[in-house]
């Protein structure tokens, strides 16, 4: 069995969060969720989540609750680019220069098999 969770305009960049997804991609969902919760990066936060939301995900599709949710493998898990947030900040000589803050979608895909 497969469960999906996603999260949108996560509002950092796709690569500073692809960094922790690399960490934590083919391990089981007990060691990548103690990773995670112990690690200082901002990404860590919203991936943790976005974990703990695929197994309930899994749990909650599952006529059987009475499985491990530590025997689950984390199978897929990437960031694509969202929308950039454009704003302006002053320059020299009157102008203005563009400020592009980026945002992404996170994608984690959990299963009970390997």
């Amino acid at each position: 069995m497969k469960a999906k969770s996603i999260s949108k305009y996560i509002r950092q960049s796709p690569k500073k969060i692809r960094i922790v997804l690399d960490e934590i991609r083919g391990k089981r969902v007990g060691n990548a969720l103690d990773y995670l919760h112990f690690s200082p990066l901002k990404a860590s936060y919203v991936i943790e989540k976005t974990v703990r939301s695929a197994v309930a995900n899994l749990m909650q599709s599952i006529e059987d609750s009475n499985m491990d949710p530590d025997s689950l493998i984390i199978k897929e898990a990437f960031a694509d680019g969202g929308p950039f947030l454009k704003r302006f900040r002053a320059a020299s000589m009157g102008r203005i220069s563009r400020l592009n803050k980026p945002t992404s979608h996170l994608t984690i895909v959990v299963s009970d098999e390997l």
